[in-house]
Formats: C-alpha cells, sequence, structure tokens
C-alpha cells in the first residue's frame, strides 16, 4: 500500500469513519463495563453476598458469553455485521434498563448473565471488523489502538461512572449509560458500510474451527488464555469487592483505582501493537504480559501494609466528604502494573488470532476461539477464587489467581511454535 496512505500513529485512524465508529461503540460498552464492576461491588456490600455468590455475578456473564461465542464468531464471517452490532448494542441497552429494577441479588446475577449476550455479539463482531479493515502490515496498530480506546472508556467508566454513582446512585448512572450507547448505536448505523467483513463462507463453521484449532500458534493461545483467564477474571470481580469490604471504600475511590490500570493501557496499547508490528516477536510480548499481570496480582493482598507509611486523607469535593484509606494509593499502583501487562499482551495476542483467522477467511471464528477459551476459565476461576475467599482468606484467594496466570505463562512457552501460512484449506489463490 502507498505510505502516504498509511496510517503513522494511533491518532490517525480516527481520520477513518468506519475506525472512528467502531471506536465509539467500544467506548460505550467499555464504559458500562468498568461502571457496572464498581455497581457490583456496592451490590455485594448491600446485600451481604458470599464470595461463591459474588463470583456468580462473573460467572454467569461468562456462561452466556460460553454458549453464544461460537455461532456469533461464525455469523460475523458470513452474515451481516453491521445489523449483528446493532442487534447487540440492542440488548446491551436493554440490560442496562433493567438495572435501574433491580432490587435483590438475583437480580444481579440474572442481568449479568443477559449482559454477557450483548457484550459477545459487540465484542467478536466489532474486532472482527477492525482486523478487516485494517492496512497490511499494521495490524498490530490497529488493533492495539482498538484496545486502547476500550481502556480509555474504561477508564471513564472507572472515573466518570464511580463518581455518577457515588453522587446520584445507580438509577441516573444507568440512564447516563444509555443515552452513550445510543449515540454509539447511531454512529455505526450510519458510518459502518453493509457486510464490512465480506467472507465468502467457502468452508463451515465447524471446518473454519477444525482447519483453526490445527495451527500450533492457535493453539498455544487458546490453551495459555483458558489458564489465564481463571485468575485475571477473578481480579476483575474480586479487587473492587476487596476494596469495599476490607476498606470501605466509596465507589469513588474504586473507581480511581481501577483507573490505574485504564490510564496505563489506554496510553500504551496502540505504541506497544505498532512497536510489536516493527521488530515481530508477538509471543514475548505475550510472556512479558503474563509475567507482569501475575507479579501485580500476587502484590494486591499486601495492601494493608500501606497504612504504616501513608497516612489517611480527607477530602471534600461536589458537596461530599469521603476518606482516603492509605490502601488506595497501593492498590491505585498494583492496578497500574496490571495495566502494563495487558499493554503489552492484548494488542500482540489479538493481532496474532486475526492473522490466523485470515489464513482460511474465518476472523470471526479465529476470534470466538479466543473467546471461548476465555469463558470456560471466566466461569470457574471466579467461583474457585470466590470458594478460596470464603475458606481462607483474600491473600490466599489472589495468590490462587496469580498461580493461575503463572501456569498459562509456561504452557504458552512450551506449545507456541510460529508455523508457515497454510499451502492448502480454505485460503483461495490470489490470480
Amino acid at each position: 500500500m502507498p505510505a502516504a496512505a498509511r496510517s503513522h500513529s494511533p491518532f490517525s485512524l480516527f481520520r477513518n469513519p468506519e475506525f472512528f465508529a467502531i471506536s465509539t461503540m467500544n467506548f460505550a460498552t467499555g464504559m458500562t463495563f468498568a461502571t457496572i464492576i464498581i455497581a457490583l461491588a456496592l451490590y455485594a456490600d448491600l446485600f451481604q453476598a458470599s464470595g461463591v455468590v459474588a463470583a456468580l455475578f462473573g460467572s454467569g456473564y461468562a456462561l452466556t458469553r460460553l454458549l453464544l461465542v461460537l455461532p456469533v464468531g461464525r455469523y460475523a464471517d458470513v452474515g451481516n455485521a453491521k445489523r449483528f452490532l446493532l442487534i447487540g448494542m440492542g440488548l446491551h441497552m436493554l440490560v442496562l434498563v433493567g438495572f435501574i429494577f433491580i432490587q435483590t441479588v438475583e437480580h444481579v446475577v440474572i442481568l449479568r448473565t443477559l449482559q454477557g449476550g450483548g457484550s459477545i455479539i459487540v465484542y467478536i463482531t466489532g474486532t472482527a471488523v477492525i482486523g478487516s479493515i485494517a492496512v497490511q502490515g499494521e495490524r498490530g496498530l490497529y488493533v492495539g489502538t482498538h484496545n486502547q480506546v476500550a481502556s480509555f472508556s474504561s477508564l471513564s467508566g472507572d472515573l466518570v461512572g464511580g463518581l455518577l454513582l457515588f453522587l446520584f446512585g445507580f438509577e441516573l448512572t444507568y440512564l447516563v449509560l444509555i443515552a452513550v450507547s445510543a449515540v454509539a448505536s447511531l454512529a455505526v448505523w450510519i458510518f459502518l458500510r453493509d457486510e464490512p467483513i465480506g467472507g465468502s463462507g467457502t468452508t463451515t463453521g465447524l471446518e473454519s474451527l477444525v482447519l483453526l484449532i490445527h495451527r500450533r500458534v492457535i493453539m498455544a493461545l487458546v490453551t495459555f488464555r483458558f489458564s489465564f483467564s481463571f485468575g485475571k477474571m477473578a481480579v476483575i470481580l474480586f479487587l473492587p469487592i476487596y476494596a469495599r469490604t476490607e476498606f470501605a471504600m466509596s465507589a469513588l475511590l474504586i473507581g480511581g483505582i481501577l483507573a490505574g490500570g485504564k490510564l496505563t493501557k489506554s496510553i500504551a496499547q496502540g505504541y506497544v501493537g505498532a512497536f510489536a508490528d516493527r521488530v515481530g516477536h508477538m509471543n514475548w510480548f505475550i510472556v512479558a504480559g503474563i509475567a507482569g499481570y501475575a507479579l501485580g496480582t500476587a502484590l494486591i493482598p499486601f495492601a494493608p501494609l500501606a497504612s504504616g507509611y501513608v497516612d489517611p486523607v480527607t477530602v471534600s469535593a461536589f458537596g461530599e466528604t469521603t476518606t482516603v484509606h492509605p490502601a488506595f494509593f497501593y492498590l491505585f499502583g498494583c492496578y497500574a502494573i496490571l495495566g502494563l501487562a495487558d499493554s503489552l499482551r492484548i494488542p500482540t495476542s489479538v493481532a496474532l488470532f486475526v492473522r490466523e483467522g485470515e489464513h482460511f477467511e474465518a476472523v470471526g471464528s479465529s476470534l470466538s476461539l479466543r473467546s471461548v477459551s476465555w469463558q470456560i476459565g471466566a466461569i470457574i476461576g471466579p467461583l474457585a477464587v470466590g470458594g478460596m475467599l470464603d475458606l481462607v482468606s483474600f491473600m490466599a484467594a489472589f495468590w490462587l489467581a496469580a498461580g493461575f496466570m503463572l501456569v498459562a505463562g509456561v504452557l504458552f512457552v512450551l506449545i507456541y511454535a510460529e508455523e508457515p501460512i497454510p499451502e492448502h484449506g480454505a485460503v483461495p489463490a490470489d490470480d
């Protein structure tokens, strides 16, 4: 492709109307996810949920995603991705309406389970579109910037969503999220072409999956994500609960902690993706990210020690007064480490899945494999860690999560091996 038509930085991609449309949708869903994660900590405290019951907030969400991920990936390959994205956003907004009327812990579990449906449609289809419109040789930049937007949106959810929950409670917060999601849906409807992926459907869904799973790179990625998800999803769910139940932190402070990781991710991912495009060896970026995430997770339960080094701080703002526990600053630092680790791992692993899927005209199916391997661990991991929390302590729970991650890294190193581009299969010849 001519150099003048190529993108040189994450910001230059937003001149592409289709990339912009997907980014607005990415922003809306990411902001919603982050805000609801904070709300779940408030619900766990409000309803006095046990570790296992709180784990269902995450496991129900992951179960729906697991059941839907393969058909969603296949439809993204052969169907109208634009229409599918709008359906996913419609379901996403209906669930937000349901959150306004929550009265019991059972309502939380049910709505989180339904939320998984809209989220998997938007994630798989949106990422497949990004991979398909990416300029040759710049996939890391496109994917990294796409995830950079997701991290910035999640950061917005942590800060703006946390502030809204702190000042106005649940109902107004959800109404704001519905409005943002409606604007994003309009952008997709206006700017995204019909059938943006344009797959030929020359293979069946099963054939595509079989061809993909025989690739050693895919096998390594799927195996590592299966084990890694045990730990990471437990951290995402239980870190806010840990801050709320152990240190009585408000929604605003919980959002501030989570902002630590989102800040590093929102700054770094696009640049990491572009750097990985230039230097190659994306597998080592993934290994470094796994190791960094395990380290940050293992450090989390030492937060009480912060009281010996930092004094509590009282802050008055927006007509409210809150006390900032010393653990806030420590947990903010831990989550910043997790964000940097994700910046190394996410854009490179997604780029590899997209590259492998392109060999068989099955980008959506490849991304569905990426997601299905995650959802199994995301169902079991929070339950295992929640059970460990009920039986032992937060220390044991977070260290168990870190152990899952280290196992994931070892498995990835052992299995990964680069393979040549397939000479046969579903790849059409270039005439």
